[in-house]
């Protein structure tokens, strides 16, 4: 039943990953610091699975229902998070990719602190996420820059 309820909480994150147009991305001028394509995946993959794992604590030790804030700083990220590969990819924007990519730094920050109000310890699992996050934003508008 755990690993079911963890499950729940780590799929989703997925779906963003389904609006990716590789061949609008391979063709854009990208920044030096550019990580190849197979560390994204590596890195989003870890990503997942320890926003999944801050979720799954957090649900384990607090009612859903008496989580308001937090559920909303969850919701907003996830929307964020899927907002991204549709505005980049899908749409073929840089432009709105950083904006984007800005929406889910904000978004990821204010989770954080949700979380760390709820439970110090599970909120340092989203830490590599905002690191990542500001990462994204900066290659985000980069890649921006470059392309305008």
């Amino acid at each position: 039943m755990k690993l079911f309820k963890f499950l729940i909480y780590f799929l989703p994150w997925f779906i963003g990953s389904l609006f990716n147009n590789q061949s609008f991305y391979q063709n854009l001028s990208l920044p030096f610091f550019t990580p190849p394509p197979f560390i994204f995946i590596i890195v989003w993959t870890i990503l997942y699975f320890l926003i999944a794992l801050s979720i799954y604590k957090i649900y384990n030790q607090f009612s859903f229902k008496d989580n308001k804030q937090y559920n909303q700083s969850l919701i907003m990220n996830y929307i964020a998070n899927l907002l991204f590969p549709i505005s980049f990819f899908t749409l073929t924007s840089p432009f709105l990719g950083f904006v984007s990519c800005l929406l889910v730094l904000i978004t990821a920050l204010n989770l954080y602190s949700e979380t760390k109000n709820l439970n110090v310890a599970t909120s340092k699992l989203l830490i590599p996420y905002i690191i990542w996050d500001i990462f994204a934003s900066i290659l985000s508008l980069t890649i921006y820059f470059m392309n305008f």
